[in-house]
């Protein structure tokens, strides 16, 4: 019995067709039960349901609900002193060797309390619900020791309690040295494989593990151990790779088949081949890019070149990218990286789904998938890529609801 059907709406259903990459149904319907999609199409193929609750879209556009497929939500404070810095010549790495990037939320994180933590989140995340998304993935990475990083995947967990959006999480231990480890990266490493990664796996606290693979942050070799354990206790791996130079980060995800490598900007040919054969979606953060004035864009025509899915995402955090707007991030992925319409939103719908694992259960309007639909004021998808500072979301649907 279908209990809910949504009619007269200009569908966008992300499902690729011919010289589509869009799924466009004009005249279209959707229609639910029980929270999932049992038919998306053209209205003269909508089943019959007596008795369900009809809603007239009035020709507007009806997409999947967007997916933010890397964040940084949960931390304490922020780093606008720090922004003042680079903005008088200081460097991203620069800060981070005197102890600020990274480190410095660090602090005011392990201080913070699990309420403070709590209402700071809901904050950004309600501004991201805002513009349509029904999913996101949440990192942690502000904690670097057992009990902070176990609070704030915690927070994250609870966001998905209080708000009607599904939440993944993703345990970035491995996103930065704590002061208390007195430069040995190796053996913080070995802490977060025998003590940090068992429990955190036992607590059910993350989806995910990932790392910051980078010359400030850690080698290949010891991102390697990390992943080597998470696969041992059966959990998927991410990883942000070749952001400020080449240490052949995405092929290591691709090694070890990661969901996802993200940032890229310095990922090279056989790198992309890499993650193309081991189906690992490349996740672009323009506003990263943006915010820290880098020069080197992300490898896009190798990504096409190969067929490697291509994902955009706020990256939503602190120091190197603090935005909570994915209409934003449309606009620089094809401003900034010359991403079609049709790319930018394959990336925050079916490639953002499939970065977390969820394309199977979300990401495009097809029978089975959760009813999860942003229904939207505008005449054409392009529209949503071309305006900036605009949110033209007339209703966010999420399970059918």
């Amino acid at each position: 019995m279908i209990d809910r059907l949504w009619t007269n709406a200009r569908l966008a259903t992300m499902v690729p067709q011919a010289g589509d990459g869009l799924g466009l149904v004009a005249g279209g319907a959707v229609a639910t039960r029980e929270g999932h999609i049992v038919y998306a199409g053209p209205m003269a193929g909508a089943p019959q349901a007596p008795g369900a609750e009809v809603i007239d879209c009035e020709g507007r556009l009806l997409t999947p609900g967007l997916v933010d497929c890397h964040t940084h939500l949960v931390y304490g404070g922020n780093r606008a002193r720090e922004f003042e810095l680079r903005l008088k010549g200081a460097t991203y790495e620069e800060i981070a060797l005197s102890g600020g990037g990274i480190l410095s939320t660090v602090s005011a994180t392990r201080a913070a309390s699990l309420e403070r933590l709590t209402e700071d989140a809901l904050k950004r995340l309600d501004t991201l619900m805002a513009e349509g998304i029904t999913t996101i993935e949440v990192k942690s990475g502000y904690g670097l020791d057992t009990a902070t990083e176990s609070r704030c995947l915690g927070v994250a967990r609870a966001l998905g309690r209080v708000r009607p959006v599904r939440v993944e999480t993703s345990f970035l231990g491995a996103h930065a040295l704590p002061p208390e480890a007195a430069g040995d990266k190796d053996a913080y490493i070995d802490r977060l494989i025998r003590e940090t990664l068992p429990q955190v796996a036992k607590a059910g606290l993350a989806d995910a593990v990932d790392a910051f693979c980078e010359g400030i942050a850690f080698s290949p070799a010891q991102v390697e151990r990390l992943f080597t354990a998470a696969t041992a206790l059966g959990l998927r791996v991410k990883l942000h790779a070749d952001q400020l130079s080449n240490l052949g980060g995405a092929a290591l995800a691709a090694r070890y088949k990661a969901l996802s490598a993200d940032h890229l900007e310095y990922t090279d040919e056989a790198g992309a081949m890499a993650m193309a054969g081991a189906g690992t979606v490349a996740v672009l953060l323009p506003g990263a890019y943006y915010f820290l004035r880098e020069t080197q864009k992300p490898p896009v025509d190798l990504f096409r070149k190969h067929g490697v899915p291509m994902a955009l995402a706020t990256d939503s955090n602190p120091g190197s990218s603090p935005l909570t707007s994915l209409l934003l991030t449309l606009n620089m992925g094809a401003t900034l990286f010359r991403l079609t319409v049709d790319e930018c939103l394959a990336g925050v719908t079916r490639n953002a789904a499939k970065a977390l694992g969820l394309d199977g259960e979300l990401g495009t309007l097809e029978a089975g998938k959760s009813c999860d639909l942003a229904i939207w004021d505008v005449a054409e998808p392009a529209e949503l890529v071309y305006r900036i500072g605009f949110n033209p979301l007339h209703t966010r649907v999420w399970r059918g609801q």
